[in-house]
């Protein structure tokens, strides 16, 4: 399977490396816009520009992976999903043969890492990344867009809506709902229902304050119009 890589910088360079494990894929070069791309080549590989993907790896015959930073919550890396589906690109998803996966429902362009370990009937929606070592609990959701980092703990039937960033070593008390676009800190311990947007720190975790972007547009999927 020829694949292309999203990014010129450290987690493409991450996402470079663990597809280089598997035999399933081969890496033809990497993509990001005009303005990004610092040199032609990057891992020894040719750099693309985005705007103009399709007169050098047609989405016929080429398939992208674009592990993309929390970046303006998640929403660019959401962004660029949607984009290069409009496109008629189709992404790949990478489960590390290490990790214990207990479901068959992962979607598109999902990054899993080493050690997770997803137990049975939950559901990880398109666009995730999960890093090294989260145990995520029975019955839960994984909505799309979400972004979460090391050492998570997700307990049984929680619901994470889109867009979430979860940070390292943080724990959720089964049956809480976070709400889209809302972040729980390194370290925190989340035991109530989050509100949209809302940043929450500390042990049990409480609202710090809200994230910017309450009035942003939201992604429609049918128009070639999306505001960061």
């Amino acid at each position: 399977m020829k694949v292309v890589i999203y990014g010129n910088g450290q987690i493409a360079e991450v996402a470079y490396w663990y597809l280089k494990k598997s035999s399933l894929y081969n890496i033809v070069g990497f993509t990001v816009q005009k303005e990004f791309i610092k040199k032609n080549t990057f891992l020894n590989l040719p750099v693309v520009e985005y705007e103009n993907l399709e007169e050098y790896y047609s989405p016929i015959d080429f398939k992208l992976f674009a592990p993309i930073s929390q970046h303006k919550l998640n929403t660019f890396r959401e962004y660029i999903y949607f984009d290069s589906k409009r496109r008629g690109y189709e992404f790949i998803s990478y489960v590390d043969s290490t990790a214990k996966i207990e479901t068959d429902e992962i979607g598109e362009n999902c990054f899993i890492f080493e050690g997770n370990n997803i137990q049975p009937y939950t559901k990880i929606g398109n666009n995730c990344i999960l890093w090294s070592g989260n145990h995520i609990g029975h019955h839960s959701v994984i909505e799309d867009n979400v972004f979460i980092t090391s050492h998570v703990v997700v307990s049984g039937d929680c619901r994470i809506k889109k867009n979430c960033f979860v940070g390292v070593n943080a724990s959720i008390k089964d049956g809480t709902i976070m709400e889209p676009y809302s972040t729980l800190g390194m370290g925190g311990v989340l035991t109530k229902n989050t509100e949209e947007y809302g940043i929450y720190v500390g042990n049990p975790a409480k609202l710090l304050k809200f994230a910017e972007g309450k009035s942003k547009k939201k992604i429609d999927t049918n128009k070639d119009v999306f505001l960061l």
